[in-house]
């Protein structure tokens, strides 16, 4: 399997989880995730499993094998999320971090992975003795890795004596629009809400050609991010469903219909005619495992073994994922857009182009992701109910 169709595999997984996501936790609330920072964190997750618990994993990953899904992990950290900024294009900060209580030794096959492929940083911990402590270290490490966006992707009370081992990763992105917009050309207009009400929010407005298209019950822009001399391609794609109230509903057919995505996206720029989009800013956090579960990933949380390719000693027997926080950020302006995300799993010990003009007005709920254009990685995806909520 090519690199392309197994990004396209793991883009489904994450529209599949953002559905959930939306449906549960984030149900009247706006919302933003990485589902790399999702995939990546049970990559490593999958690295230090065997058996049942495995092939759980990789049934969920859609993987054919450990092997496959370390392979395709290290592509995404070397290359997709290379740093942009040297090269004039976006600013890109992708980190992994595994904490480890010091009466544990890795496994020697476990740590090369940790170390070769996902270029995690090792930490010795006294989970013991000084959990709380730990728990802070990992957040402060979150925080440097996004620019101060994500101050606690851990609950302090989420780490006790009986925890064993931290997986985390940060990724932060910061890209300006090829095309900025005028500030002083924002203006407040009504933004409806999911209840019928309505709310005053800046609209940014552009009167420049748009790469958008008009579908089957709703539309796509897309806006690039400048690119200077990177070979990579970044853009934020906005889906606005015609219906004032058919967010739910474009939700449902993005995710249930295989490659969707990449076939509804826009690539030549047309004519528009009134075109709006609101200014927002989110941040939101969740504790992934619960829709992981869920969506029937339900081994690696169970205590019933499957983790023991993780450490060198008896107690990798009853080793088991009790937690996996995940925190995003995003802020979507007149210049660009700056978004962050952390992810980290706590395992413990078990006690088409169209010529006329058209109109875009985001003035209802939507949904958004931020993607790499030339291999069709997803690195964010949310959507807006209100974009004065933060």
């Amino acid at each position: 399997m090519d690199l392309r169709q197994l990004i396209r595999s793991q883009t489904d997984v994450a529209l599949i989880l953002t559905k959930h996501v939306l449906q549960t936790e984030a149900k009247g609330s706006n919302l933003v995730f990485s589902p790399q920072s999702v995939h990546i964190v049970l990559s490593m997750i999958a690295a230090g499993s065997k058996g049942p618990t495995l092939d759980q994993l990789l049934s969920f990953l859609k993987s054919k094998s450990s092997d496959q899904l370390n392979s395709f992990s290290s592509e995404l950290v070397s290359v997709v999320a290379a740093d942009g900024s040297p090269a004039g294009g976006p600013r890109l900060s992708f980190a992994n971090g595994v904490w480890l209580d010091k009466s544990l030794p890795l496994s020697s096959s476990f740590k090369q992975i940790v170390d070769n492929v996902y270029k995690a940083t090792s930490n010795l911990a006294d989970f013991q003795n000084k959990a709380v402590q730990v728990a802070g270290e990992v957040n402060l490490w979150a925080e440097n890795e996004t620019s101060g966006l994500i101050k606690e992707v851990l609950p302090l009370e989420s780490v006790d004596a009986s925890t064993r081992l931290i997986f985390a990763n940060a990724l932060y992105f910061k890209g300006a629009w090829n095309e900025s917009f005028d500030a002083s050309k924002t203006k407040d207009y009504d933004f409806r809400l999911v209840n019928g009400n309505s709310v005053k929010t800046p609209f940014m407005t552009s009167e420049k050609k748009q790469i958008v298209s008009a579908y089957d019950g709703f539309k796509v822009l897309g806006l690039p991010y400048k690119q200077g001399e990177d070979k990579r391609h970044f853009s934020m794609y906005f889906f606005l469903p015609d219906a004032k109230d058919g967010l739910p509903a474009l939700v449902d057919k993005v995710s249930s219909e295989p490659g969707f995505l990449e076939q509804h996206l826009p690539c030549q720029p047309a004519e528009v005619g009134e075109f709006r989009i609101p200014r927002f800013k989110i941040s939101f956090g969740l504790e992934a495992s619960a829709v992981l579960k869920r969506l029937g990933l339900e081994l690696p949380f169970s205590g019933k073994g499957g983790l023991t390719e993780m450490v060198d000693s008896p107690e990798g027997q009853n080793l088991y994922v009790s937690n996996i926080f995940h925190k995003s950020f995003i802020e979507v302006n007149e210049e660009g857009t700056e978004a962050a995300a952390a992810t980290s799993a706590v395992v413990k010990l078990k006690s088409l182009y169209i010529p006329d003009p058209i109109d875009f007005v985001a003035d209802h709920p939507f949904l958004f992701l931020v993607k790499e254009d030339v291999t069709g990685v997803v690195l964010f995806i949310g959507n807006v109910l209100n974009p004065l909520e933060n």
